[in-house]
């Protein structure tokens, strides 16, 4: 697999569902699923790549208290979606609430998932760090 990569400006529609882009689709035919991500947008992974970050989580949480709870969260926040004929995805509502979706959401690719963020809030917690890209381009 090659990865996820690009960026898509898309809106949430009255039934708090977003159109996932087309180049992503095939890659969650089986459906896929939403979780938090500590950044506060939201990760959207395969099924077989969700299923290897719930291996690492648990392998995690057998080494402490702090890392079981961190799993019990993670998997209590995460949602089975399914992508829907037309592209659209519907994102529950404690997740969006979770990332601050009210209208437009920006849909990207990291590699081994896709993110959904509040365009604001990438701006403002992302942006700043691509200075270091200016700086490379200038020297």
């Amino acid at each position: 697999m090659a990865g996820f990569v690009g960026r898509y400006e898309h809106s949430l529609d009255t039934k708090g569902r977003v159109i996932l882009p087309a180049k992503f689709r095939a890659q969650f035919e089986r459906g896929g699923y939403l979780t938090q991500n500590s950044e506060g947008c939201l990760a959207l992974w395969t099924p077989g790549e969700f299923e290897r970050q719930m291996q690492a989580m648990q392998e995690r949480a057998d080494a402490g208290r702090s890392d079981r709870n961190r799993a019990r969260i993670w998997a209590s926040n995460s949602a089975e979606v399914e992508i829907d004929r037309q592209g659209r995805m519907p994102i529950p509502a404690h997740l969006r609430s979770f990332a601050g979706l009210e209208a437009e959401v920006l849909v990207h690719g990291a590699i081994d998932r896709v993110e959904l963020w509040n365009p604001a809030a990438w701006t403002e917690r992302v942006l700043p760090e691509e200075s270091w890209l200016l700086e490379a381009d200038e020297n």
